[in-house]
């Protein structure tokens, strides 16, 4: 009876969400967009010409909103790249390189030097959180797994002076993962969008300048 009720809440909330009506009406498949359009208004983090990366990127609102942040306006022509990577498969967005897998594997990795043809990304996005149990211990570990992936990531493929922006949650190991990035970048920051439910305990992490680029 409980969970019923909370599907019913959820749902409830959901409808009537401004920004799951917004992203309805400006064509994002997830009002998840908003997050990321907020924290780059902030922080100036896309600008024209660059290498954008977006991990566990489906079902594609953060590809489309760098899509068309890269083009000026929604249909323009793009000026820079980006790149989604996800286990899942992505509905096709225009000008966005989607590459199905996991980007340790030797296959997936060449995909994505292919499409980098030598060049660093300049920026490095994650919106990914793991399937959550409810075991608090489980739970954090692999918030910090996927925090590591990004990080890794960062290391062999980011320009030195690139930025990654990744979710975690305040609840699950978030001291250390600030501590990881502090020891990755020379700038940190957190930001709480109102995009994000008041509800959760989500925040994003803002790391700037690899301390010791590879």
């Amino acid at each position: 009876m409980a969970k019923n009720k909370f599907n019913k809440d959820w749902l409830h909330d959901h409808i009537n969400d401004p920004y799951v009506k917004l992203a309805q009406k400006e064509g994002y498949r997830a009002r998840a967009a908003y997050k990321l359009k907020e924290i780059d208004e902030i922080d100036k983090l896309i600008k024209p010409g660059q290498v954008i990366v977006d991990l566990g990127c489906t079902p594609g609102s953060w590809s489309q909103y760098v899509r068309n942040r890269l083009a000026g306006k929604p249909g323009g022509r793009i000026h820079g790249t980006v790149i989604g990577l996800d286990l899942l498969p992505m509905e096709p967005i225009a000008d966005v390189h989607f590459i199905l897998g996991d980007f340790r594997e030797e296959d997936v990795l060449k995909q994505l030097e292919a499409v980098l043809a030598g060049r660093k990304v300049d920026l490095v996005l994650s919106d990914m959180a793991p399937n959550l149990s409810g075991i608090a211990v489980a739970d954090a570990a692999r918030m910090e797994d996927l925090i590591d992936l990004a990080l890794e990531f960062c290391q062999s493929h980011m320009h030195p002076n690139g930025s990654l922006l990744v979710k975690c949650f305040n609840a699950m190991g978030y001291a250390q993962i600030v501590e990881k990035f502090r020891k990755a970048f020379k700038s940190v920051a957190s930001r709480k969008p109102k995009a994000s439910r008041d509800k959760s305990s989500e925040v994003y992490l803002l790391g700037r300048t690899l301390k010791n680029p590879q």
